[in-house]
């Protein structure tokens, strides 16, 4: 069991993640810092750990007024410090031998195991449908990973779903092994994020007991 005081801390976290769309134009994020909240984001699960996300980082006021017709106008996107947007790897069966190949060498698996894994996993990978719902499905996981990193180190967030992806891929060059999924803003509340409700629990689960 953790020790408390972390659980703590998790869960003060948890409850200050709100979604901000105002932000101070002013305020900036360094590359280290952004970095450094990526990189908290790439600690998420996923499927086999293929990693199936990519993050393209619009950093910088010019680039972002690139981005803000393709996200319909939004202010939050030019008065963000930054914005990220999540991709999802369309293609990350390519990845096998980067992640389990260190694995091998270092005798954590075998070369039977390995070789076990890949064939599962060009099985999969052959279904389009399921590398498209595995994409959105584990880029989801980075996505709200990277929020709550953020928080954490004191940084206001929110999540963009409106945005037209055809325009960004072009606009961007995003190769079509990606699939944009998500818009992360990323700066300093100018306002507090609009007040919000959470479903009580009972109307959210079903409990299954013996």
């Amino acid at each position: 069991m953790l020790p408390t005081p972390l659980i703590k801390d998790l869960f003060a976290v948890i409850e200050e993640r709100k979604a901000v769309r105002q932000y101070d134009a002013n305020a900036t994020i360094s590359k280290e810092e952004l970095r450094a909240i990526l990189t908290a984001a790439t600690k998420a699960p996923s499927a086999w750990n293929l990693q199936p996300w990519h993050f393209l980082v619009i950093h910088g006021k010019e680039t972002q007024r690139r981005l803000q017709p393709i996200a319909y106008g939004q202010q939050q996107i030019v008065d963000a410090s930054a914005v990220v947007v999540v991709l999802g790897d369309l293609e990350a069966n390519r990845n096998t031998d980067a992640v389990y190949d260190p694995l091998v060498r270092e005798g954590a698996m075998t070369e039977e195991v390995k070789r076990q894994l890949a064939e599962q996993i060009e099985t999969a990978y052959a279904n389009k449908q399921y590398a498209r719902d595995a994409a959105f499905q584990n880029a989801a996981f980075a996505a709200m990973q990277l929020m709550l990193a953020a928080t954490a180190k004191g940084w206001a967030t929110c999540p963009i779903g409106g945005f037209n992806p055809e325009r960004l891929k072009e606009e961007f060059h995003i190769p079509n092994r990606y699939v944009p999924t998500l818009l992360i803003t990323i700066g300093k509340a100018a306002a507090p994020a609009h007040h919000s409700i959470r479903l009580p629990i009972e109307a959210v689960s079903t409990w299954v007991e013996q």
